[in-house]
């Protein structure tokens, strides 16, 4: 699975390794090095600073009054290396090599005169609401973005974000949208990275559909197997994985648009360099002019090697789904959804007399009501743990 240069990566272990709530032999793991290579990074590192690795400048250069024409090319360098940055941004990055930008609405002004703002809106203000969760691997985002054509074939890029940080954890360049594709991308991503507590995605195949009989899929049962535990946007409303679609778009402005591909390799090469200057370079708003890796931390949740089969405390009542997706259950004939076949789920009594949580490991997948005289009696849940299973 390819994650960028070595440079690229060496960049991405000092600063994971520099997170106070780093587990450092855990990280030396996931990148596949020893530890006596990652304490020399560290001190290469501690030794040279960041602008021994980032090669930016320290000069200082002062402006009391008009900008000066060389910090106006500084500007406009900044802009052509990455056209779709405002001033904002911009500012920050020439606030990190060294120097003292104006406003970001003066550096909006010189973009202005300079013609390369685009777009009616372009250089305003815009007010958002956002919505974080409140530490890094509470909740990863994913999704595919709209495919595009290649020299040959289709290139479908799978997208994975931290909801707290905004950390791009994968930009895959995928020949398809199937279960074992996103499954061998995620296992990657978990083995670096660690398990996040929940995935938010979208509906459809291979994610499956909120609200239907085809909520649950190979794919979803599977991360609950890992213990990570999968919610699915509203249908038509792509705005609960606002993160996510934010990124796509972001993704088509700074890399994809004016650009075309001859194979997957070489989509793959340009999300890895672009995934880099995301993470560490470009600034983000959401963020107050931060980027994403001055929040991220990895999780503590390494991913198991193997996964146990499913254990329920002696109270629940245990069954075993047929081939078909049915339990027999207080002579009822229950349907389960079918990516469950072979696997034992736990009913467990509410504070509702005749109503059941349907589980599996810790999760709740649905309510069994028997107070209802029909034979289909399981009512869809929001994902959520149960108290009383252990795993």
């Amino acid at each position: 699975m390819p994650w960028g240069s070595a440079l690229d990566r060496r960049e991405e272990f000092v600063r994971l390794a520099a997170s106070a709530e780093c587990n450092f032999a855990e990280l030396c793991r996931r990148f596949d090095v020893s530890r006596s290579n990652g304490y020399k990074w560290m001190r290469r590192f501690e030794a040279e600073g960041r602008s021994g690795l980032e090669e930016r400048s320290r000069r200082p250069r002062r402006s009391p009054g008009r900008i000066s024409p060389e910090l106006e090319a500084q500007v406009l360098a900044v802009r052509a290396a990455h056209p779709a940055w405002g001033g904002r941004k911009i500012r920050k990055v020439l606030e990190r090599a060294g120097l003292s930008p104006p406003s970001a609405s003066t550096i909006t002004e010189v973009l202005r005169r300079a013609g390369v703002l685009d777009g009616p809106r372009a250089g305003q203000a815009r007010d958002w609401t956002r919505f974080e969760h409140a530490h890094p691997n509470d909740l990863w985002q994913m999704d595919f973005k709209g495919h595009f054509a290649l020299g040959q074939g289709r290139c479908h890029p799978l997208t994975v974000i931290d909801d707290h940080s905004r950390y791009a954890l994968e930009i895959g360049a995928c020949g398809n949208e199937q279960t074992a594709t996103v499954q061998a991308r995620l296992t990657a991503a978990f083995r670096r990275y660690g398990l996040p507590w929940r995935i938010l995605a979208d509906n459809g195949p291979p994610w499956g559909t909120s609200g239907s009989p085809q909520r649950h899929t190979p794919l979803t049962v599977w991360l609950l197997d890992l213990g990570v535990a999968v919610s699915h946007g509203r249908p038509f409303h792509p705005q609960t994985q606002g993160k996510d679609e934010r990124f796509n778009r972001t993704l088509t402005a700074e890399v994809l648009d004016g650009r075309s591909f001859k194979t997957l390799d070489e989509a793959q090469e340009a999300f890895d360099a672009w995934r880099e200057i995301y993470n560490v370079k470009r600034p983000h708003e959401a963020l107050e002019m931060a980027t994403p890796s001055d929040r991220y931390a990895i999780s503590p949740r390494p991913m198991p090697e193997t996964v146990a089969p499913a254990e329920y405390e002696p109270q629940a009542h245990v069954r075993k789904v047929c081939d078909t997706g049915w339990i027999s259950f207080k002579g009822r004939q229950i349907n389960c959804p079918k990516a469950f076949a072979g696997r034992r789920l736990a009913l467990r009594a509410t504070a509702t007399d005749g109503v059941f949580d349907l589980c599996y490991r810790s999760h709740v997948l649905a309510q069994v009501d028997l107070r209802q005289n029909i034979t289909q009696t399981v009512l869809d849940v929001p994902e959520h743990l149960s108290s009383m299973s252990p795993a």
